[in-house]
């Protein structure tokens, strides 16, 4: 082989590792980081090829996500009822993970499960994307009364945002009435609510979890307390993890109340405020006026460690300096 041959060889086989490399390059670029499928009922949204969640959107009392899983692939949520596993607690059966509802719409319980109470039912989904730093679900929801009557149209976005170990869930809601006022009643029972892993509950047999919101107040006194955030972690399989929930500054009442209990459930309540506060029924109230329309924005913080490792407050300043 001649010299000149031997410099032509090596000259292709340049060209084709380079070739290779950026096709191999553009394959893994064009893999989305975030993938939504379809599942007919749910929704399964993974991260990098492995399940984070599923969004539960059809013949359920109202659409939630189960499982949720957090830094390491861990599982944050209670199983129950979607599933039995030993040493969990079977109460509160509308607690299913993760989800959005009130107790009082116009009278109407859609906080709880039962053939007598509101329903959030799934309309449309406006778009389903995926994406190589984000996913993105916008659904048209309805609230229906068990008679059947439409006393909200609801416009839902949410957002997921893997970076490194860590996750982001955000929401964002707008509540708009179809035939007349619609009052969003006094009670503790709502409202942006996750019910959370057995080990990270504050107390309970197996409990080992702690909370802290952005005043600095901690564990049991957390609850009916003010405050732009509020975080709950605790021990999953030996490791600790945590998650916080962001009250955007934008929302209605902000800094919500926090109706956070020692059993894991965790939930921002900004209507709440005869039972937290004890002033009189229906100080909490909020009406949306016919024509009008309301909106909330939330973020949930899945992320290693206890508030300080996890820099849940430097983590909130760039959600609403954002």
């Amino acid at each position: 082989m001649s010299t000149a041959d031997f410099a032509r060889i090596r000259s292709f086989s340049a060209a084709a590792f380079l070739i290779g490399v950026f096709l191999f390059n553009a394959g893994f670029s064009s893999r989305a980081a975030v993938e939504i499928k379809d599942q007919g009922a749910s929704l399964r949204i993974e991260i990098d090829g492995q399940l984070f969640t599923e969004y539960h959107y059809q013949n359920v009392p109202r659409p939630y996500f189960y499982p949720v899983l957090g830094p390491g692939s861990l599982a944050m949520t209670r199983n129950w009822p979607m599933k039995v596993v030993p040493d969990e607690e079977q109460d509160h059966p509308h607690h299913k993970s993760l989800w959005f509802t009130h107790g009082s719409v116009n009278g109407v319980d859609f906080w709880s499960d039962g053939a007598n109470k509101g329903r959030i039912v799934h309309d449309a989904f406006v778009a389903v994307q995926s994406g190589p730093e984000a996913g993105l679900i916008h659904q048209k929801v309805k609230w229906i009364t068990a008679e059947g009557k439409l006393l909200l149209n609801e416009d839902r976005i949410l957002r997921i945002q893997p970076r490194s170990a860590h996750r982001f869930l955000d929401w964002e809601f707008t509540l708009i009435p179809v035939d007349g006022d619609v009052v969003l009643g006094d009670t503790k029972e709502g409202s942006m609510a996750i019910r959370l892993a057995e080990t990270m509950r504050l107390k309970g047999k197996v409990g080992k979890g702690h909370i802290v919101n952005s005043r600095g107040v901690r564990d049991g006194d957390t609850w009916g307390k003010r405050a732009e955030w509020c975080d709950y972690y605790g021990p999953v399989n030996g490791q600790v993890v945590g998650v916080a929930i962001f009250d955007h500054p934008g929302n209605p009442r902000h800094p919500t109340w926090w109706h956070v209990r020692d059993y894991g459930l965790f939930a921002a309540n900004p209507f709440g405020i005869h039972d937290f506060e004890k002033k009189p029924a229906g100080t909490g109230d909020l009406t949306i006026k016919a024509g009008e329309r309301v909106t909330f924005r939330y973020r949930f913080y899945f992320h290693q460690g206890d508030e300080k490792e996890g820099q849940v407050e430097r983590q909130y300043r760039e959600y609403v300096n954002k």
